[in-house]
Order: structure tokens, then C-alpha cells, then sequence
């Protein structure tokens, strides 16, 4: 799978300018590790952090299907520029993504998408390969949204950053991702989360919610990940090794959707290999190319929390057979 298909259940940012949390992260379990050169990096300690995240990249353990990004700094700010290029110069051939925050604008995007480009092609490495995250965290971003979304064939996920659009709105609450006290409209962050969701999901891209900052309130990031899984997202950003686990289970599959995604890719694989056809009847229902892209997805994250099969897919009969 590529870094855009790959599941992002859990996406720990680590603070890039502590080596001792960069040495730890290799062994939690989240899914996506974000190396953190932004809003977790004093301005002093930007330079010696930017080289502790590409020692770290390159000189890691790292599981192959580990997302690994970095998070540069914003596009106005002075140190943008050289985050991207010292850590991708450095490192790239490990390096999955790379996290854009303070997406105001398509211009923000284009960007990025030429810097790596040139730096891939001086570097030797394969052009594209180096994905990018946009965070939308303000009034403005969320307005451009849909043309953010389709800047580059290099966009992968939509992050929503919680605590600069609740600044931006001006939302009474001083905890991120926290719902504003005494806000009796509902859910504050519905709309902001299904904007971004339909611009991301017609653009073809991952979705995922923010960080909830309430480290010691584990219920209250159960229901905030709950929520938005029902909701479509495919993940949620973590601020600390405890959340993982809460938040892996909010996005991991049930086993019925888990076989369900699995007898589907063997189904289509079969249809289009053997049979030469590109849709299939798989019980009841037929599938076919969009059926696919939406099972390995859910196949993904079924692997990534360890289910395993029950049934296989038996052609001569359209349907099941028991065992894994």
C-alpha cells in the first residue's frame, strides 16, 4: 500500500527537539508517528531539532509499514523552507509525509509539491513519493477547503487542527478539543468536521480529527473518537502513548466488517484475474472497483489491529467457505 492508503488510526506527534521520546516512539503502537518541528519546538531549538528528526528517520527501526512524517512549520514562517529540505535531503528514502500546517490556500500546497519535487530530483528519489498532509485549522482554510483538496497529486489526508480553528472562531473553551462549555447547539464541531470530510472524500483522500489535549479524560476522548469514526474519519492525531489504544479501538473494524472487507478484495481479485470481469456478485450484493478501494481500507485497519479471517471466498459457489 502506498503512504495515502495506509491506515492512520492513531497519528502520535512526537516533539522533534527531545531524543528521548524520538528513541521511545518506534516501540508504541500507533499507526502514523508524526516527528513534530512545529508548535511542539521552541524557535531556538528549531535547527538542532530539525537534525535529531533526520537522525532519527534514518538511523531508526522502523516497521515497514510504519507511516513516518514530519511535521515542517508553517508556510509564512522563516523556518518553512529549510525544514522540508535538510530533513528530506537527510532522510528521505524513509520518509512518508510530510505535514503542512496552517493551510490557508491552494498556494500553500503548490509549494510544498515543488520543493519536494526538486529536492527528489536532485536526491534521486522517486518523484511523488513523498505524500503531504494538510492541516486546516482556521476560518480561511476551511473556506478554501475544496480547493486545497485537489492542489496536488501529492495530497493525502485532510487533518483538522482543532485548537487554531477554536482561536480563529473565537470559541469559548481553552481545552483542545474540547466542546465549548455552555454551547447549547449541539455539536460545535460538526460542521467544520463534515466540511472537511466531503472536500476530503471527494478529492479521494483520508480524513483525520484532531487532538484531544485532555490527556488524564480517556472517556471523553472515547466519545470524541467514537463520534467521529461514525462520522467517516479514518483517524485521530494522539498527544500521548496512552490514547493509542482508546483510539486505535474507535477506528479499528468490527470482525463482521473486517471479513466483509477481506472477502471482498478476494472476490474482485478473482473477478478480474480468472473471470475477466469487473464486477462480481458477492452474496447478494454486487462489487466492483469502488467496492475495492473502499475494502482495503477496512482490510487495512483489520490487520492493523491484529483480526484475523474466518471465511474464504469460494468462486464456485459465489459466496463463503469457513476457515482462515
Amino acid at each position: 500500500m502506498t503512504p495515502a492508503d495506509r491506515p492512520r488510526r492513531s497519528c502520535l506527534t512526537v516533539p522533534g527537539s527531545s531524543a528521548r521520546f524520538l528513541a521511545k516512539a518506534s516501540s508504541l503502537p500507533a499507526d502514523e508517528l508524526i516527528f513534530d518541528l512545529e508548535d511542539a519546538v521552541a524557535p531556538s531549538a528549531k535547527q538542532d531539532a530539525r537534525a535529531l528528526v533526520a537522525r532519527a528517520l534514518a538511523e531508526g527501526d522502523w516497521a515497514a509499514d510504519r507511516v513516518l512524517a514530519v511535521r515542517v512549520n508553517a508556510v509564512p514562517t522563516r523556518w518553512a523552507y529549510r525544514d522540508v529540505i535538510d530533513v528530506v535531503e537527510r532522510s528521505g528514502e524513509r520518509l512518508d509525509a510530510i505535514v503542512l500546517p496552517k493551510v490557508t490556500g491552494p498556494a500553500h500546497i503548490v509549494w510544498l509539491d515543488l520543493l519536494l519535487t526538486q529536492i527528489e530530483q536532485d536526491r534521486g528519489l522517486p518523484q511523488g513519493k513523498i505524500a503531504i498532509e494538510a492541516q486546516i485549522e482556521d476560518a480561511a482554510g476551511l473556506a478554501a477547503v475544496d480547493d486545497i483538496a485537489t492542489a496536488s497529486d501529492r495530497l493525502a489526508v485532510l487533518i483538522f487542527g482543532p485548537a487554531d480553528f477554536m482561536a480563529s472562531l473565537g470559541m469559548g473553551s481553552l481545552t483542545i478539543g474540547a466542546r465549548p462549555e455552555g454551547y447549547a447547539g449541539g455539536d460545535a464541531f460538526h460542521y467544520p468536521l463534515m466540511r472537511l470530510l466531503v472536500a476530503a472524500r471527494a478529492a479521494g483522500l483520508q480524513a483525520i480529527d484532531g487532538p484531544y489535549a485532555a490527556i488524564g479524560d480517556l472517556d471523553g476522548l472515547r466519545v470524541a473518537s467514537v463520534s467521529a469514526a461514525a462520522l467517516g474519519y479514518d483517524g485521530k492525531w494522539v498527544v500521548h502513548p496512552d490514547q493509542i489504544g482508546p483510539v486505535n479501538a474507535a477506528f479499528s473494524p468490527s470482525q463482521e466488517q473486517y471479513e466483509r472487507a477481506e472477502l471482498i478484495l478476494e472476490a474482485y481479485e478473482h473477478a478480474t484475474t480468472v473471470q475477466g470481469r469487473g464486477a462480481v456478485l458477492l452474496g447478494a450484493e454486487m462489487i466492483d472497483e469502488a467496492s475495492r478501494k473502499m475494502a482495503l481500507v477496512a482490510a487495512a485497519r483489520g490487520r492493523a489491529a491484529g483480526l484475523t479471517r474466518t471465511q474464504r471466498y469460494t468462486p464456485s459457489e459465489g459466496g463463503l467457505a469457513p476457515g482462515g
